[in-house]
Order: C-alpha cells, then structure tokens, then sequence
C-alpha cells in the first residue's frame, strides 16, 4: 500500500480541525470546549500510534544530540507533549478570535529588523518553523505593525482556510497555495513583497513528489530540508530572516534571527549555496527545539528516509 506524504495527512485534518474548534468554541466557548479538546488529544495520543513513535525519535534525537538525559522520551514525556499540542490549539482559537492581545507577547528583534523593514516599506521573507505557535504571530500583524503576512502553504484548502480566517476577523493574513514556483506565482510575490507585504513560508517541511530538498544535519541525523525558502529568496533578491515563536508559562515571545540581506549566487554555486543556507536554518532550529523541547508539533516520521516515495 502507497504510503501518504505528510502534507495528505496533516493539511486535510487541520482544516477540518479549524473548522470544528471554532464551530465547538461558538457553540460552548473555550472554558468549556478546552476539557473537549484534552479529550480528542488523548484519544490522538492513545491511538496514534504513528505520531507516538514519531515524537518519541524527536526527543531521543533531541537528548543525544544535547547530552541531557532529563529530555530522554519516556510516556510521559510522550504525552506531555501531546498536551502541549492541545494548549497551543486553544491559544490559536484565542487568536483567531482575536483575544490574543500583545500584552500577552514580546519581540526579541536586536537588530530591529522588523521595524526598520515596515518604517522603510520593504517586503522580507520570514523562514518560520512547526515549533512553537506561530498562529500567535497574528497578533503582531493584527494589533502591532499592521503589515499584511503571506503564508505560503502547501495545502489544497488554501481559499477555504482564508474564508475561516476571514469570519474569525483575521484582516492582515493570508494563505497563499504554492505547490510549485512557477512564473505566475513568481510575479504574484514579487508584487506583494514591492508593496511592503510580508512572506512567510516553513523551513522544516520537504515539498510534495519530487520536490528540491537539501539533506543536512539536524539534531545529530540526516534529514531532509527544503530548498524553497533559500531558492525563492534568491530569486526575489529580499532579505530573509528566521521566526521562531515559542510560550513560557502563559506569555508567547517572538524571536527574530537575523539570516541575510538578499541571496546572491553564481549559477555553478547555487547548489552549495542552497546547501549552506539549509544547514545554517537546520542548526538553528536544533538551538530552539533545546530551549522548547515540548513544542515541536511534527507529528510523523520527520527522519522518514522514504518519504520522498510516499507521495
């Protein structure tokens, strides 16, 4: 039997999810749906048995590569990660609902990156990641700078999950289907970034088929990255900067890390230049994985030598 590359697995349940928390949440609100919600969690994390064994290999990865045995999987490290899964599902519904407020988050940008990029009216790609909540960062484009966010996506359900956003009253974030650069969806970004807007696009998921992806080490393995976010920089010639967005007790902090001012390549070196960038990202997420060991929310095979022939 065929096995599903992630994006059939993930994308199709999360915007059936969307659609009935926020349905369960007008109907019971979340005092009520959060009890709900732990629910359809432990019944994910009792019959899961994939997405089990799968966080299991993130937090032996995670252990050896640090030398920290306190981060060796067990259950109930198993679970608790689970949990914290549900807890960031309950703040997304916070966000789309807009009560997501910036008292509840702070910026750390020490090189101001995002206020000098929306003051000058520059577009920049932002590289984002499948830890943390980076739902939350919303918020800032909501109530704080008020610059529109392009996340571009992988998933058929695009316009569907738009139209959810929209009546949650989300107004300055987008979903933008890219399942291959081609010269249409090229232009259409490039407009969008002449115009100050943002992109945000995740580095840690490998594209649908065949798709460009850099092997690299991440977390002590080899794994496979994707190439998009290097190569599309490249191509628009914008700066691209990291974005990572991770909880400590109740407050969110939005961390920005500085990548570079534009990708520049001769044709020869763009390969190793590609090769280089994914690395360089691949290490830096390993840094924030170690500070956030519970929020990493890949729930498959991540070091799946085959699943480039899953899809």
């Amino acid at each position: 039997m065929k096995k599903q590359h992630w994006a059939q697995q993930r994308e199709r349940g999360s915007y059936w999810l969307m659609r009935l928390t926020m349905g369960l949440n007008r109907l019971l609100g979340r005092r009520l749906l959060s009890p709900l919600l732990y629910l359809i969690v432990l019944y994910f994390f009792v019959f899961g048995g994939k997405a089990r064994k799968s966080i299991w290999e993130y937090q032996q990865h995670l252990a050896q590569w640090s030398g920290r045995d306190d981060l060796r999987p067990s259950r109930r490290r198993v679970f608790r990660q689970f949990m914290s899964f549900a807890d960031s599902l309950l703040d997304k519904l916070d966000v789309w609902n807009g009560k997501m407020s910036l008292t509840r988050m702070s910026l750390d940008d020490p090189a101001h990156l995002c206020r000098t990029l929306y003051q000058e009216g520059r577009g920049q790609i932002l590289v984002a990641a499948h830890l943390g909540n980076l739902e939350v960062c919303r918020a800032l484009a909501e109530v704080g700078e008020q610059v529109t966010i392009n996340v571009l996506v992988h998933t058929k359900h695009a316009e569907q999950f738009n139209r959810l956003l929209g009546e949650a009253g989300a107004t300055h974030l987008r979903l933008i289907q890219v399942s291959e650069l081609d010269a249409a969806v090229m232009l259409q970004l490039s407009e969008r970034l002449a115009c100050g807007e943002w992109l945000a696009i995740a580095g840690d998921r490998v594209p649908l088929k065949e798709g460009r992806r850099a092997r690299v080490n991440f977390l002590g393995q080899p794994a496979d990255f994707p190439q998009g976010p290097w190569l599309l920089a490249g191509l628009l010639q914008c700066p691209v900067n990291l974005i990572y967005c991770l909880k400590t007790d109740s407050r969110y902090q939005v961390f920005i890390e500085a990548f570079a001012e534009r990708l520049q390549w001769k044709r020869s070196e763009r390969e190793q230049v590609i090769q280089l960038c994914a690395q360089r990202y691949a290490d830096s997420l390993a840094q924030r994985c170690l500070s956030a060991p519970l929020q990493w929310f890949n729930f498959y095979p991540f070091w799946n030598k085959d699943d480039n022939k899953a899809a």
